[in-house]
């Protein structure tokens, strides 16, 4: 049974890409230094697994690091460790300098002194869409300049190219992938459709950026696990995937397309409105992957309608109520501007 390593697994995408990789016979070991965005809810439904292993720590350990791959000798990294909600960056980038380009230049100095007795192993290092900035026409593709907006972007950007460094000049076997918006079960309610979802379930009004005509290119988070693993097992090394759904919607109908889900599905939230508030500094207007090399490269392409997506989602949030208690009730009161903890309703 081949091993994998998954750093930031109590995380979002993390523990959406654990699960499936657990159900196609990999032993996974989590590692997580367990931020405000962990949550051991996440993984719940496989901790007791006997081919899961969960290990508190951070990539910036090296020691620890280095004690860990000594010990498993995975075949494969996927590298999912960031600090990612880009206000976030704007009210404190140093946090992001320190896990997103200090944790991976960690993790790349343990595995390559490591990959020198064990050939075998693969990083896949994720990443973002944010990475190419604003695309008003056409959409990225893999070879095209980064131009970032945040300091979430910037980050992100410099662990990229520090990767990329890597494999030129250590000759590391490590593949990058650039992703679009992720949506779906187990994701923060900082980030938008979560919090919408929270609010409407609150009957709380929604609160969207500016005008809410910034564009992105949303993709369910299982199509994404699912491209992720084709990379890690038939991906070039040393090359770029874009990975996107080639579907791009605006803020206000993500909005529009939720509260109507809600009204077929439940009798609270119907009187939610959009209320548009100040735009952040440097919001990118659009997103935009071209997702062509991994389709015909490796015959991969999304498959969940985002429809259906939305559905799925709204459905696990509304079945999973705890989940939101599993989170610092401080943490989500600040994020979502909510000026108490609703005790009523759901939760």
């Amino acid at each position: 049974m081949q091993k994998i390593i998954v750093t930031g697994g109590l995380g979002f995408i993390g523990s959406n890409l654990i699960k499936i990789l657990l159900q196609k016979n990999y032993y996974v070991i989590n590692l997580d230094k367990i931020s405000y965005a962990s949550s051991f809810y996440n993984v719940k439904d496989f901790k007791n697994s006997k081919n899961y292993k969960f290990i508190k720590c951070d990539i910036n350990n090296q020691k620890k690091l280095q004690s860990i791959l000594k010990k498993f000798k995975p075949k494969g990294i996927f590298n999912l460790a960031a600090e990612t909600h880009v206000d976030r960056s704007i009210d404190g980038p140093e946090n992001f300098i320190k896990s997103n380009i200090l944790g991976v230049f960690n993790l790349l100095e343990v595995f390559r002194k490591y990959q020198i007795k064990n050939k075998n192993c693969r990083i896949i290092h994720i990443s973002t869409d944010e990475v190419y900035g604003d695309v008003l026409k056409g959409r990225s593709k893999e070879n095209d300049s980064y131009n970032p907006s945040s300091p979430y972007a910037a980050s992100k950007a410099s662990s990229d190219h520090l990767v990329s460094s890597y494999i030129r000049t250590f000759k590391i076997p490590t593949i990058i992938t650039n992703c679009s918006n992720n949506y779906g079960p187990k994701q923060h309610p900082e980030k938008l459709i979560p919090k919408i979802i929270y609010n409407i379930l609150n009957n709380k009004n929604i609160p969207i950026y500016g005008n809410g005509k910034n564009s992105r290119e949303w993709i369910f988070v299982k199509d994404h696990c699912d491209a992720l693993i084709k990379v890690f097992k038939y991906g070039k090394l040393g090359e770029f995937y874009n990975i996107g759904s080639n579907l791009n919607i605006n803020n206000i109908s993500i909005c529009k397309k939720l509260i109507k889900i809600v009204k077929k599905k439940i009798t609270i939230g119907h009187n939610v409105k959009i209320k548009f508030v100040k735009d952040r500094p440097g919001h990118d207007l659009r997103y935009a992957l071209n997702s062509n090399k991994i389709k015909y490269k490796l015959r991969w392409k999304s498959k969940t309608t985002l429809s259906k997506g939305l559905e799925q989602t709204f459905k696990w949030y509304l079945d999973n109520k705890m989940y939101y208690k599993s989170l610092s009730k401080k943490d989500i009161v600040k994020r979502l501007g909510a000026k108490k903890w609703l005790k009523k309703e759901l939760f």
